[in-house]
């Protein structure tokens, strides 16, 4: 029997476990890459394992989120986060470099390789043919340090892409379909693998559009072969050393397998207020819109950027939408100035925003009340934009660029004949904003602005635990749900105490009030708890205010991950029945919880005099991270 390009790739950096799905591996992980608005947490928690220098072959640190500086905060964690690299041997990408995933696409993937990112559309680099997965930050710095990632073994999807995307239609239309067929939680525990003839039609950019939006997918990662399509884009980007020829075997098994005939789809767009919310544009209609958003890490490539500028020339954005347009990087923004393209444009009356996150996660163009936002980006969570009644649809630069002159939204199949966009033989490389570690790590002094605070540490599991319901939540909360983003509360990450005050606020006002009342308590959920971004901040709040464990019907694969190393119980109805027989401030009994956790047993669940069964689904490393508070209380108790 044949492998995948996934089972490939793990099979290559195993370095714990057995490779059948579900038990848990451990994996040799290559590069790693963290942004601002986690990175900060994470070099805290990378200085805390005390190790000198990163084991990696390149890790890279990021700003690209909180680049918005209305106050001393950010800027002291871009401080902090360029002193630390710079010591600890990691490279150092400065605010204006542009967004993480699309950098490092273009100056340091690999094919073949392995890289996990404090942030969730890490697997952009599948587009590449790398394994890479959204983690969260302790992960991350385990990571840097040598040690091994670990995750479940997941299943094999194969996607096959067969026939040519049609004029107007374009890769962002291939994963919003992908979407509409399996969900946001339809990859859940899964590898996504794209296959068939329909694969060597696409770009890199297209193919890590539809990488990067896999996250959405709730997938572990997802990954494209690596081709000579790979091999020219890499070449363009002076790296064709790193190529290394990747595709699966003719007799792989895949788990499950769906099919997408590109020369089928139509413009798509998915609506308020979730990814998999999918509908066709021309059936959508034209509704009247607000605001056109362009960019992200899923839209932002130069790829992209010129079938925009081409959409846009000549013309003038109607006077009632406003259009805001990111770069990814700032190679593609170099590239557009001396084309001509950044001209075009501006000309037409678009707003240039800088190369970074953006509006993608509330960091400015918040729209206006009720406001209707079509948006390059990956996800369209209720609240996410920073107008909690906003209405958002996800779609491609295509579908933007023409609603934005139309007022309304717009089939872009109605302007006519495409105009060709061709992929350039050489980009513009100019790594000047990428600053190397010191060559003397001992003369490097580690700065800590006073917004920096100590991140909490979770208690070793005791015997028995008795707690109230401080939250009870529906299906599908994402980490957004947890703790929202946004210009207002991205500057607090590195402040926990003060992050603390604005957990769940948009779901429960009253949360953060009751759970201190209470002295922390236990948290009821439903389906697919805690999808969205990886991070680990919808762990480490609720750990300071005293959550002890979170009960629900099924989780996402990171927030589960996040939970555990905060020393959070993850816990599973047994019968997810027995969710609704629990209300808000229910007292919940776990008498024998400890010796439950370490026999691998059901956790005996006892509430309002009714006694039912959770699951606590973990491996046995994370058993003992959980029995002792947490992983870092883990990794100290076994290193003495």
């Amino acid at each position: 029997m044949g492998s995948t390009i996934a089972q490939k790739i793990l099979k290559a950096h195993l370095v714990d476990g057995e490779m059948v799905p579900g038990q848990e591996i451990g994996i040799r992980i290559d590069q790693t890459l963290t942004q601002d608005a986690t990175g900060t947490m994470a070099y805290l928690q990378f200085e805390a394992l005390g190790v000198d220098q990163v084991k990696t072959e390149r890790s890279v640190a990021y700003i690209d989120h909180n680049t918005l500086q209305s106050g001393f905060e950010n800027a002291d964690d871009h401080k902090y986060i360029g002193s630390v690299a710079k010591k600890h041997g990691i490279y150092y990408s400065k605010a204006g470099n542009g967004i993480c995933h699309q950098v490092h696409l273009e100056r340091f993937g690999a094919p073949g390789k392995t890289l996990i990112g404090s942030d969730s559309h890490t697997p952009t680099g599948g587009g590449i043919g790398m394994l890479a997965f959204g983690a969260g930050g302790l992960d991350v710095a385990v990571a840097m340090g040598g040690g091994a990632y670990y995750i479940p073994m997941p299943k094999m999807v194969r996607v096959t892409l067969t026939g040519k995307l049609s004029p107007w239609v374009s890769a962002k239309d291939v994963i919003l379909e992908v979407l509409r067929q399996m969900t946001v939680k339809g990859g859940v525990g899964k590898i996504v693998e794209y296959a068939g003839p329909g694969v060597a039609t696409l770009s890199v950019p297209e193919r890590a559009t539809i990488t990067n939006m896999g996250a959405e997918l709730g997938a572990t990662t997802s990954v494209f072969p690596s081709d000579g399509e790979t091999k020219r884009f890499l070449e363009a980007q002076g790296r064709g050393d790193v190529w290394v020829e990747l595709a699966s075997d003719p007799d792989a098994v895949y788990d499950e397998e769906y099919t997408v005939d590109l020369s089928a789809l139509e413009p798509l767009a998915a609506m308020p207020h979730m990814p998999d919310n999918v509908k066709k544009v021309s059936e959508i209609g034209a509704i009247k819109i607000d605001q056109c958003c362009i960019g992200s890490c899923t839209n932002s490539s130069y790829y992209d950027m010129m079938k925009v500028a081409s959409i846009l020339k000549g013309k003038t954005v109607h006077p009632g939408v406003s259009l805001t347009i990111s770069p990814g990087s700032k190679q593609v923004f170099h590239m557009l100035a001396q084309n001509g393209a950044l001209g075009d444009i501006i000309a037409s009356g678009a707003r240039i925003l800088e190369c970074a996150c953006g509006p993608c996660i509330g960091m400015g163009q918040s729209p206006e009340s009720a406001g209707v936002s079509l948006r390059t980006f990956n996800r369209n969570f209720e609240g996410r934009s920073g107008t909690q009644d906003a209405q958002i649809y996800l779609v491609s630069p295509e579908v933007a660029a023409a609603s934005a002159l139309a007022g309304v939204l717009t089939d872009p199949r109605t302007l006519g004949e495409m105009p060709a966009i061709e992929m350039p033989a050489q980009f513009v490389i100019n790594d000047n904003m990428i600053v190397p570690p010191a060559a003397d790590p001992a003369e490097v002094e580690v700065v800590r602005g006073p917004n920096i605070k100590p991140f909490p540490l979770g208690e070793a599991l005791g015997a028995s635990y008795t707690g109230k319901v401080v939250l009870k939540t529906e299906d599908n909360i994402t980490t957004d749900h947890i703790l929202p983003a946004g210009a207002k509360l991205l500057p607090y990450r590195s402040n926990v105490p003060y992050y603390a005050n604005y957990c769940f606020i948009n779901v429960d006002p009253e949360f953060p009030a009751r759970c201190k009342a209470q002295g922390g308590g236990i948290i009821v959920g439903g389906v697919n708890y805690g999808q969205g971004s990886s991070r680990e901040h919808a762990a480490l709040v609720p750990l300071y205010l005293g959550v002890k464990a979170v009960l629900c019907k099924s989780f996402a694969r990171i927030h589960k991950a996040n939970l555990v190393n905060s020393g959070i119980l993850p816990l599973t109805f047994a019968d997810p029945a027995d969710y609704y027989s629990i209300g808000l401030l229910d007292e919940i009994a776990m008498t024998n919880v400890r010796e439950e956790i370490e026999s691998c047993e059901q956790v005996t669940v006892v509430c309002g005099g009714k006694t039912f069964k959770a699951d606590c689904e973990v491996s046995e490393r994370q058993r003992g991270a959980l029995l002792a508070g947490g992983t870092l209380n883990y990794a100290r108790q076994n290193a003495q």
